[in-house]
């Protein structure tokens, strides 16, 4: 059992063991918080421990699970009880993609990326949320995508799962108004980590320009979650892009939104 020093506030994070996760694991590790690591890769998750654990005498809680399994919010929340972890900081990096014409991606592949990307998403907020509106004090982060903003052919599920995340977090960011509690939706555009190597898009145009590290990427969102800020869009370059998509016809955005899909 990992004993937490509870006057120090914890941050649960998904997806920590790579990518943006692993690098908001340093930040609020930095930071002073304890942590609770959350990703399937249980080996990565106990090096990053213990990195961060000695460099920075934090406590850290290691949870190895599948979010693509339905019952696994519940577990982790289960587990948190039983130990008597209080989460004050919530986390939701963790997500994948599917790339590919959609009648000819794998189905299960999809259902699990709603599962990761949406489902888990929103069942780890619901057992979590109540508490942090109890306590008048909690933060969430939820991570989205430029993806949010627009329909993306050749990343049509993915970008749909995006938009649920914004809207989702937008609502309830004004439904806990006034609570103690903010939510926090980071909008990423291109981002150099596994994600592109998963899902076999390492060559598509979109990762030809204005691609971002995950560290910088990673470093607004901590910013813009301790700040309370409701919706970030890091970069310049993505900035743009969201205007240029606020400003074109839907049927423009959605053809150059398949340009950049595409394979150089």
């Amino acid at each position: 059992m990992t004993e937490f020093v509870q006057t120090k506030t914890t941050a649960l994070i998904t997806g920590a063991s790579s990518g943006i996760g692993y690098e908001l694991a340093k930040l609020f590790a930095q930071n002073g918080h304890n942590l609770v690591l959350v990703a399937r890769n249980e080996k990565a998750l106990n090096q990053l421990s213990e990195e961060l654990r000695e460099k920075f005498g934090i406590s850290i809680k290691v949870i190895s699970k599948d979010l693509s399994v339905i019952t696994a919010a519940q577990e982790i929340v289960d587990e948190l009880q039983q130990e008597a972890v209080i989460i004050n900081i919530l986390v939701n990096n963790a997500g994948f993609d599917v790339y590919g014409h959609f009648y000819e991606t794998e189905l299960n592949k999809e259902l699990q990326m709603l599962q990761v990307n949406l489902v888990t998403l929103t069942q780890l907020t619901k057992l979590l949320v109540g508490d942090m509106v109890e306590r008048k004090s909690g933060k969430i982060l939820n991570i989205a995508s430029i993806g949010s903003f627009a329909p993306s052919p050749l990343n049509a599920v993915y970008s749909a799962t995006k938009a649920y995340v914004l809207s989702f977090s937008e609502a309830i960011a004004e439904e806990l108004h006034g609570s103690g509690v903010t939510v926090t939706c980071l909008c990423p555009g291109a981002t150099w980590t596994e994600f592109q190597k998963r899902a076999e898009m390492g060559d598509t145009r979109i990762l030809k320009h204005g691609v971002m590290n995950a560290d910088t990427v990673a470093d607004i969102g901590y910013r813009a979650v301790m700040a309370g800020k409701r919706v970030v869009v890091p970069g310049l370059y993505n900035k743009i892009q969201i205007q240029f998509m606020r400003l074109l016809p839907k049927i423009v955005i959605v053809k150059l939104s398949k340009f950049m899909l595409q394979r150089a």
